[in-house]
């Protein structure tokens, strides 16, 4: 069992910047993959960003070059640095871990961007 505790949401105004933190229960290095999702009212569930245990990462369009996926083995934990923000980024943002024997989600932090 894998768990998963998230922080670093809030309101921020356009342009601002937040840091997501994940931090799992279990040594990372067990993981294939840990990354965030994001749920936006009315939408469905989109990949925002993920990285692979080899540190591959890989991001959707819209955030290329404005958010950043990393990383602290010795921590456990996965961030996203997310910069230039913009009102379409608002939503519920979810970590989530690709075990080899299974998959988790976060709880969820809400990220709000106000124009």
């Amino acid at each position: 069992q894998v768990q998963l505790v998230e922080s670093g949401g809030g309101l921020v105004q356009a342009g601002g910047s937040l840091r997501l933190s994940c931090a799992a229960s279990v040594n990372i290095f067990s993981i294939n993959a840990m990354g965030w999702y994001r749920q936006a009212p009315g939408k469905q569930r989109e990949l925002v960003a993920a990285i692979s245990s080899g540190g591959s990462t890989n991001y959707e369009d819209s955030v290329k070059g404005r958010f950043t996926i990393s990383r602290d083995n010795a921590k456990n934990t996965v961030y996203l640095q997310m910069n230039s923000l913009k009102p379409e980024d608002t939503a519920v943002y979810y970590c989530y871990a690709e075990a080899p024997w299974s998959f988790y989600w976060g709880q969820g932090t809400q990220v709000t961007v106000s124009s």
